[in-house]
């Protein structure tokens, strides 16, 4: 899993044909491999979205993980980090929210092209 592709990406989502995955260990020493849905920037700061997968590669109950997402740069891999305050928790859900609107939107409504001329 190549990190360093997903910091330069920022707030853009991951394509379904793209699907890129990461394993994370779990304090437990349990490992989960995750979806990479979206890389999130809010109050100034980049948050990570995941999703569980089974042994199958897939996720039944449809919860996410969210982590801040912790880029140095360079060639240092990035860090997550643990989310502790409840107001931040709170606005990275709403934003993560807000995303799955816009998808959604996006999804329902066939918007033409920008340079097309069936406006």
């Amino acid at each position: 899993m190549e990190f360093s592709k997903i910091a330069t990406d920022m707030n853009t989502k991951i394509e379904n044909d793209e699907q890129m995955t990461v394993d994370i260990e779990l304090d437990d020493g349990k490992i989960v491999t995750c979806a990479i849905i979206i890389v999130l920037t809010v109050n100034s700061k980049d948050y990570i979205v995941l999703l569980p997968l089974d042994k199958n590669g897939q996720n039944n109950d449809g919860n996410v993980w969210f982590y801040e997402f912790i880029y140095k740069g360079g060639d240092q891999e990035p860090e997550l980090g643990y989310i502790y305050d409840d107001a931040e928790y709170e606005a990275v859900s709403e934003a993560f929210n807000l995303y799955l609107d816009d998808v959604e939107f996006d999804e329902l409504i066939d918007l033409p092209e920008e340079d097309s001329e069936s406006l």
